[in-house]
This record gives C-alpha cells, structure tokens and sequence, in this order.
C-alpha cells in the first residue's frame, strides 16, 4: 500500500512537471546507494522545492496542508506528547477532539511515526502536513523549557553585579518611600516578565523587539537577522503594566497615552552594557512599542569586516582619504548604512583630525569623536547643529540623515569649502541618489562638486556553518539568472539546525554598489541625464550593482540565491 501511495505521488511530480523522469530516476539510484527519505533526496539534490514537495504530498496522501506560523496551539495539547519525542520525530500536536489526536508533521510518508505516536499516546492519530521549516519554528516556540529556564535563570540573578540591572538610576533607588517598594514588590512579575522579554531578544542576537497588542493577546516579536520571528504571546492584561515598565525604565511620561514618545534606557545583562531604543506608538488596539537593540560586543566598526568585495572596500578608502568632499551612504531603514559610517569614521580617526557627527540619536559612542544628539523638539535641528560645528573648525563631518534641502545644502557648502562630509540617505540605488537630491533642490553642478562617492547597501543573511549542505541549480535557472557557466557550480544552502533556531541562516553579510563620481559620471550629472544612462555609464566603467555584488557572494558559499532574490527584488532588472 504504501510502495502505492508513494507511486501515486511519484505521478503526481511528473504530471505537473515539477520533475524530470531522469532526474527521479537519480533520486532513487541515490536512495538505493545511501538511504534516507525520498522526500529529502529529492529537496537536497535540488529537483523539488520544499513548498512544492508539500503541496504534492497533501494532495497525493488527501492530507491537508496546515501553515503552522498562523496557528496558536492550546498547551494542554502540547503537553500530550514530551518534548524529547516531539523533536526526535519532528511533530508537533495540534489539537485533540475525543480519542483522536491531531498532529503536523513534514514526511507523511513516515508511517513508523504515526504508528508509535499512536502506541505512546493511545490516541488515534490524524496527521496534518507542513514543511520542514514550521516544524522547527514550531518546536521552538513550543518546547523552549530549556532555553526559557536558561534565561530566568539570567533574569533571577538580580543580586549585584549579575542579570538585568538598570544603569544610571541609582538616585532614583535612593528616594524609595515605602510605599513605592511596596508598589514594586506588588508588580514584580511585570518587572520579570519586561526583563525576560530584554533577555530573550539578546540571547537571541535580535536587533529589535516589537511588542504590540492584539484583540486578546500580548503579542512579542524579535527581528533577529532581518527576519521578524514570533515569541510566545501572553494575556493582554499584561499590556498596560509592562508598557509602564519599559516607559519608566526610559523616563517617558507613563500617564500620556495619545502622542508618540522616544526614549533610551541602558542595562547591564551578562556582564555587558546593553543600549535599547524605544518608541512608544499609540494604535487602535492601544500602545505599542518597538525596541531597537545596541549591542556594542555584537557591534562590527571596521570597514574590513562588514562583508564588502575587496574592489568596493578599496574605492571608499580612497574616497575617505581625500581633504574634502561628501559621500554618501543610501539604502533602507536597518541595512547597515550608520554602521558602515561609523567604520568610515573609525578608520580616517587621528589625534591630527577633528571629527564630529550630527545624529538623531547617538547610537553608538566613539572614543575621539565629538558626538551631537539633535533635538527638534528644542530646535536642535541637523541645519541649526551643522552651522554651530562649522565653527568648531572640524576636518570630518557626519550628518545622521539628510531630510531636507536645508541640510543638504549646508553639507555640500561644508564638502565645498575643505571639509570631509559623510552622511545617509533613503534611496534604493546608488543612481537614484542622484535623482533624489536633484529632486530636493540641489543643482547639478553643485553635485557634480561636491560629491566624491554614493554607496547603496543592503545586509543579507548568512548560511549556517553548522548545517551547510551542497545542492546542484539547474541550467535554465542559471541562464535566467544570468550566472556564466564556468564547469560544475556547487551551490549551498542550510539545512536548519538548533544552531541557528531551523532557520539555515546565522549571522549577517553586506552588499553594496559603490559609485564612483568619474568625469563622465560629472559630465552626466551636468546635463541632466536620466538614471537609467547614468546606472548604464557607471556599469561600463565596472560598477557592480547589488544583484551582481549578491551572486557573487553566492558562488562565495556565503548566502543563498533565494536570499539575494528576496532583497535586490526591484533594484535591478534580472535579464540586466
């Protein structure tokens, strides 16, 4: 029956031309020299997507496919099947209705599972299939015992010099009445549960937190690798308490619940200083807050070390060496433009340099450099600040964000008048900086001046070393991605490990297009030409734009195609 069902869903991939009779013939030969699943032969070797594999084992078992992420599993189920046995078959139960138990799982085909599941619960089972990578998320969010133990501990070591402890607060401890200590005493487990939320974000090496409300749920997510991810959600009475927690933590005024608030607090976790940055957003289901996290130890500031090619490295030290001019780093919020600033800023610092940086806020504190909050609220504006540095007689300049023409047009008079002018902007492409900033008021001229080099950025997800694995892409796929064949191209991808939490990522690598102000990118710029002519000129003279810059890394084995894929979608035509 099962040699039936497997022949069945055989047909299937080949009815819908998912897979060539050839290329299944070489998955089984491989089955029949090494063993294993089918199923996983046939996504490592590259000839059947996990998706697409999913789908045909749905339809060719009549099994219903489920999406895990969407779904909240009641833990009075989970606990029907321990933790130990959960991840050595890789289920997870769903629910139970009377004496049927239903759970997800990746290989349906697996029938070993089914039946011992069933002899160890005495439950008739009803399996429900989702891939691979679910499953995993899944085992984590709901099997975490350990790692949550792990950070209680953390956060149950408040004693001095250990856990989570609140910087710069000490008067604050001092002028305690009773009945605050009895008020505090009273909202202890607020006080853990905000520390376990700061504790887990760290353990996981997240960059952000969001913590949002829902109709009935306190919802928690963690951006770890540029890549949102779900903690466990708790009641929503929890929300008022632990927003008020964070506010006090960052002296924001805890009663005003209509308007934005913005704030930063400083703690001590695992014997480091750990800086947050909070917003306080008012929604219709009430506040929510985002954090974003400053970890300095995780922290990368050497130009070397970000990830770039070796030739755009090159043109932005050449760039950072001359006496004056403007360079300008662009790209989303979170790709890594401040970050690679400050390494720009590292590497031109000297005792003979006067350094100083407009931001809004200060991220990160730089032994040498004069560092500048600016604070609309009191009109601390960038223009009003950047005049006051121009008297300060500084030889480098950062501008945090260039916003208006106000600002742009004091930092090009400043890269104008023998003054080195590093700042970022929000444009996609280098190119498209051009466009922007004529569009903002800035003659050509002035442009073609002043600006020395333009760098787009993005940051892309890293395999995992620890679940590495090789796989084969297919002609036709390389000639649409237009990848020259040099003889046999191994390409690699992660197969999900505890490692790297299921993901197959760990960690994170730059791109960047870097575009160089040539004489004929000037002479360009002068007449007025359209992005597309200048992006065309740029590429003649050997600029490589983010797509090339991303393959590139792939044939590297540092990131997979469909990561490169996913950021670079729109910034450059494939058939380019």
């Amino acid at each position: 029956m099962i040699l039936g069902l497997k022949e069945k869903i055989l047909k299937i991939i080949l009815d819908r031309r998912l897979l060539k009779k050839g290329d299944l013939e070489r998955a089984v030969s491989v089955q029949k020299d090494k063993g294993g699943s089918l199923s996983d032969i046939l996504v490592s070797l590259g000839l059947v997507s996990k998706n697409d594999l999913m789908l045909v084992l749905s339809e060719g078992l009549n099994i219903p496919p489920i999406n895990l992420s969407r779904y909240k599993v009641d833990p009075n189920v989970i606990k029907l099947i321990p933790k130990k046995i959960a991840r050595q078959y890789k289920i997870v139960p769903i629910s139970k209705m009377g004496d049927t138990l239903t759970i997800a799982l990746a290989d349906p085909l697996n029938i070993f599972v089914i039946d011992d599941i069933k002899t160890l619960t005495g439950f008739k089972i009803n399996p429900i299939i989702t891939t691979e990578k679910d499953i995993g998320e899944a085992l984590r969010v709901y099997y975490e015992e350990d790692g949550y133990a792990a950070i209680e501990k953390i956060v149950g070591e408040m004693s001095e010099g250990g856990g989570i402890k609140l910087l710069d607060d000490e008067s604050a401890e001092s002028q305690q009445s009773s009945s605050d200590l009895l008020r505090m005493m009273q909202e202890a487990p607020v006080v853990k549960f905000a520390n376990l939320i700061l504790a887990e974000a760290v353990s996981l090496r997240a960059s952000d937190i969001l913590i949002e409300p829902l109709d009935k749920d306190l919802r928690v997510r963690y951006r770890v690798d540029g890549m949102l991810r779900e903690g466990k959600r708790s009641p929503k009475s929890l929300h008022s308490a632990v927003i008020s927690r964070l506010k006090v933590m960052s002296n924001l005024n805890i009663a005003e619940r209509r308007l934005p608030q913005d704030g930063r607090f400083k703690v001590r976790l695992q014997g480091r200083e750990i800086d947050f940055r909070i917003s306080v957003l008012p929604s219709s289901m009430g506040e929510k807050i985002a954090l974003r996290i400053l970890d300095k130890s995780q922290a990368t500031l050497d130009i070397e070390r970000l990830g770039f090619d070796e030739p755009s490295v090159a043109e932005i030290k050449t760039a950072a060496a001359r006496p004056h001019g403007m360079i300008l780093m662009c790209g989303p919020t979170g790709c890594g433009k401040t970050t690679t600033l400050y390494s720009i800023l590292q590497y031109v610092n000297s005792p003979e340099k006067n350094l100083v940086t407009v931001e809004d806020p200060v991220e990160y504190l730089l032994e040498g450099v004069n560092q500048v909050a600016a604070r609309v609220e009191i009109g601390l504006t960038f223009a009003n600040v950047l005049r006051s540095v121009l008297r300060q007689d500084p030889n480098v300049i950062m501008v945090g964000e260039i916003r208006d023409f106000e600002t742009v047009d004091i930092a090009i008079k400043s890269a104008l008048t023998g003054h080195l002018v590093l700042s970022t902007l929000h444009t996609t492409t280098a190119t498209g900086s051009i466009v922007r900033l004529v569009n903002m008021g800035v003659e050509p001229f002035l442009l073609a001046s002043s600006l020395v080099l333009v760098g787009a950025q993005r940051l892309v997800r890293k395999i995992c070393s620890e679940c590495k694995e090789p796989y084969e892409l297919s002609k036709d796929a390389m000639e649409r991605l237009n990848i020259k064949d040099k003889g046999k191209i191994t390409f690699y991808r992660g197969k999900g490990c505890n490692s790297c939490l299921g993901n197959g990522y760990k960690g994170r690598i730059g791109l960047i297009e870097v575009l160089s102000l040539t004489p004929n990118i000037k002479s360009l710029i002068m007449e007025g030409a359209q992005e597309y002519k200048i992006r065309e000129a740029a590429r003649r003279e050997g600029m490589k734009t983010l797509r090339e810059n991303g393959i590139q890394k792939v044939l590297e084995g540092l990131t997979t195609l469909e990561e490169i894929l996913r950021v670079t979608v729109g910034d450059q035509d494939i058939a380019e």
